[in-house]
């Protein structure tokens, strides 16, 4: 009979060890300061030094506190103008937006790093490629030699960045060896890398090759161009009221639909002038800082979220 008092010891034992466990293992939202179940957003805007129109628009954006994040494509033709405002403004939350592809028909862009050390990655006439396809066979070693390229020039006109992510999202979506090239980067940069959990079951590599130290964020939004634009405030206001627990990143695209911008992108329509017009738009609105206060969310940076890893 004394069977039964031994099992409840060896029981509530295995309880106690697993909420030590659980406690021991802090969460974004913790480590930061905040409960476990707090509601905590990144609003980070990206392709600044595309255009100047994104610039001013994403400059404006940060300026009213309501956009508090960013990231600079170093190989576009406004780099300069940011890294200008990036040495001016050492507090604002930029990171760098590594580029690989130019994506639009007639504004076009090239690499950093000299072109016979990067063949794979230009297109005959030298810039990047439009897409990535299976007939460009993009070496991974010449993707890790372009990104270091952009980070160190970043560096030398004043940049401090805050955090590394990647356009169109080309660094996470073809394959460990690519990934892990954009992973070597950050740790020898010691910075983070825009990393999601949501994204681990349908790409387990990415999982499998950061560290267990690596900052990895909860949820991000951002918006498809399935979303007619008279529904773009429903999409948003919907994505703030249905968020979840933890830390989730909305990744928005700014500029003003003004005549440069609809030059630059004036081929098709998506992540163009009127797109970026209306992000700007929503963000900026008071109807915007009126939700997080009514949801009470709570706006961190990569800045803050880097010092956890620390």
């Amino acid at each position: 009979m004394r069977i039964l008092p031994v099992l409840a010891f060896i029981l509530l034992a295995i309880a106690f060890r697993e909420a030590g466990a659980q406690s021991a293992t802090k969460s974004l939202a913790e480590k930061l300061g905040y409960p476990r179940d707090a509601k905590l957003v990144i609003i980070h805007a990206d392709d600044l030094g595309m255009t100047h129109s994104v610039n001013a628009a994403s400059i404006k954006g940060l300026e009213s506190g309501l956009v508090n994040s960013a990231s600079i494509m170093v190989p576009c033709p406004w780099f300069p103008e940011m890294a200008d405002y990036a040495k001016s403004h050492p507090d604002a939350d930029l990171g760098l937006h590594l580029t690989l592809t130019s994506e639009r028909v007639y504004y076009r862009w090239g690499p950093v790093a000299s072109k016979d050390k990067i063949p794979s990655l230009v297109d005959p006439h030298g810039y990047f490629h439009l897409d990535w396809t299976t007939a460009n066979h993009i070496n991974a070693g010449e993707v890790e030699v372009e990104l270091r390229a952009q980070v160190e020039r970043a560096l030398a006109m004043g940049v401090r960045p805050t955090h590394l992510d990647s356009h169109q999202y080309r660094l996470f979506t073809n394959g460990q060896e690519i990934f892990e090239s954009v992973v070597r980067v950050a740790h020898d940069y010691k910075l983070p890398v825009f990393m999601v959990r949501d994204w681990f079951a349908e790409r387990p590599y990415l999982q499998t090759a950061v560290r267990p130290a690596d900052l990895v964020v909860d949820h991000t939004v951002t918006i498809e161009p399935g979303v007619p634009p008279e529904k773009w405030a429903a999409f948003y206001t919907e994505a703030l009221k249905n968020l979840k627990p933890g830390v989730t990143v909305f990744i928005i695209h700014l500029a003003f639909d003004d005549e440069e911008m609809r030059a630059a992108t004036r081929e098709r329509a998506t992540w163009g002038a009127a797109w970026r017009q209306r992000d700007f738009d929503f963000f900026t609105s008071a109807e915007f800082r009126a939700l997080l206060k009514e949801q009470n969310i709570k706006l961190v940076t990569w800045r803050e979220l880097s010092r956890t890893a620390s």
